[in-house]
Formats: structure tokens, C-alpha cells, sequence
């Protein structure tokens, strides 16, 4: 499997995660340490990097794309959020009918930008007829703005809060396989905030009365079964402000469990 490393972190119109663009190489670092994944398998991938300009975000997103475009099936490492609009848009280009799963504690629906940030990368997708609005899931959201919402109930998007999700882990995972598992091809995107900051404190903005990490792997552990499940990035791990190395290390265990 290749790993494509994007340390690209520009920051926000609200929140600025510099220190993100670390977490690519601190996250292979802490995989380097795992040995097998959680079904006795080895580690067997393969690392190539995105060439970013933090100063430069067209240019940073063109390189992104064009890399993205080539690779059939690939997990990404970045870097913010806001790499996810130029990843995505590249593997929808390849797919009739493109999914985009996402785990997040906010929607980043904020805004409309032609050059979308960590915080609004979702709605570009969605304004751009990128992504259709019901082929995007989001799990995990609990500290989204009114805006935000109305934005997701307006345009019929599909979300589980964690409000809804505690009640019974096992039959919301059953849900959402049923809702991503027809698309023709599927993204999904992981952002570390959608953790607990208790287990992953290593991320711009932490809020608390996220998953556990056991609860995240149990996630995984169950999407990587799916065959449409084509592309894999994990975001927002910030080496800057962790504990211990404690979300890098993380990180690693979720790349370890879709290797």
C-alpha cells in the first residue's frame, strides 16, 4: 500500500494549525514502531510525498491533485483539513458515483470558498457539484455552529452527532456501512479531533466528549472490510501540541489497521 505524506497546514479564516504540517512525518515515525496490526499482519507500504508551498495554497493544491489523480487506491497523511478538498476532487473525477465518509467533530461547512480551508473544504466540495450532498456522511459531529447545521439539514446531508452515536455504537456502525457501501468508489476521511482530546490532545481544535480510541478502531477496523473503499486520508495531527507523542502515536495505529 502507498502512504502519500501531505505536510501542508495553512490555517483558517478562525483557527490557525500550523503545527499540522508535522504530523506526516511524526505519524510515520510512530508507525515505524508497530509491528503487526491488530490482526497479526505486517506492515507492508510504501511512502511518497505531496510537494507543498505553505505560502502558495494554489500552487500546493494543483500538486495535490495531480498527484491524488494518478493513484487508484492510496491512505494520505496530512496535514489540515483543508487537503481533503483537492484529494477528493481528484478521486471524484475517477468515479462515476464518488462516497465521502467523514470523521470529524465539525462538519467545515462554515463558508463557500474557492480556495477552502480547513474549515469550509465541505461546502466548496458540495457548491462545486463535486460531491452530491447524499453521497456525504459525517460521523462524529459535536460542536458545529447553527450555520453549519442548517447548511447539513438543508442540503438533506446525512449525519451522526455524537449525542446519537453513544447510544449504541455497534447499530450506528451497521448504518452507516449500509449507507457508503453502493457507491461506486469510497473516500474516507479521518480527522483526529473527532477522538476525545482525553486520547488525542495533539490536534488544533479539541473538543471534548469524542470517541474513544477503542471506539475509532472499531470503525475502521469494520470500513476497511468494505470493497468499494478505495482512499484513506488521516488529518489534523498537530506533533505541537501533543502529550507524550500520544496522537502521533495514534495516528500510526489507524494507518496500521488499513494497511
Amino acid at each position: 500500500m502507498k502512504i502519500i505524506k501531505i505536510p501542508f497546514s495553512k490555517g483558517g479564516e478562525t483557527f490557525e494549525v500550523k503545527g499540522a504540517k508535522k504530523g506526516p512525518d511524526k505519524v510515520i515515525d510512530m508507525l515505524r514502531d508497530i509491528f503487526l496490526n491488530e490482526s497479526f499482519k505486517q506492515l507492508n507500504y510504501d511512502v511518497d510525498e505531496v510537494v507543498v508551498d505553505n505560502d502558495d495554497v494554489k500552487k500546493t493544491s494543483k500538486n495535490i491533485y495531480e498527484k491524488i489523480k494518478k493513484e487508484n487506491s492510496c491512505i494520505i497523511i496530512g496535514g489540515d483539513h483543508a487537503i481533503t478538498f483537492s484529494c477528493v476532487k481528484a478521486f471524484a473525477e475517477k468515479h462515476k458515483n464518488p462516497g465521502l465518509l467523514i470523521f470529524d467533530s465539525h462538519p467545515d461547512c462554515y463558508q463557500y470558498k474557492k480556495a477552502p480551508t480547513h474549515e469550509d473544504y465541505v461546502k466548496t466540495l458540495v457548491e462545486e457539484s463535486i460531491i452530491k450532498p447524499q453521497n456525504l456522511v459525517f460521523v462524529g459531529i459535536r460542536n458545529p455552529c447553527i450555520e453549519e447545521i442548517e447548511y447539513l439539514k438543508d442540503k438533506k446531508i446525512k449525519f451522526f452527532d455524537m449525542k446519537r452515536l453513544f447510544n449504541n455504537i455497534e447499530n450506528t456502525c451497521d448504518t452507516i456501512m449500509e449507507l457508503v457501501k453502493d457507491f461506486d468508489a469510497l473516500y474516507l476521511s479521518i480527522d483526529i479531533d473527532v477522538l476525545d482530546p482525553a486520547f488525542a490532545p495533539g490536534t488544533g481544535v479539541a473538543e471534548p466528549g469524542g470517541l474513544t480510541t477503542r471506539e475509532l478502531l472499531y470503525f475502521v477496523q469494520r470500513l476497511k472490510k468494505l470493497k468499494n473503499l478505495k482512499m484513506v486520508d488521516l488529518v489534523e495531527v498537530n506533533p505541537e501540541l501533543d502529550v507524550n507523542n500520544i496522537t502521533s502515536k495514534i495516528g500510526a495505529k489507524i494507518i496500521a489497521e488499513l494497511l
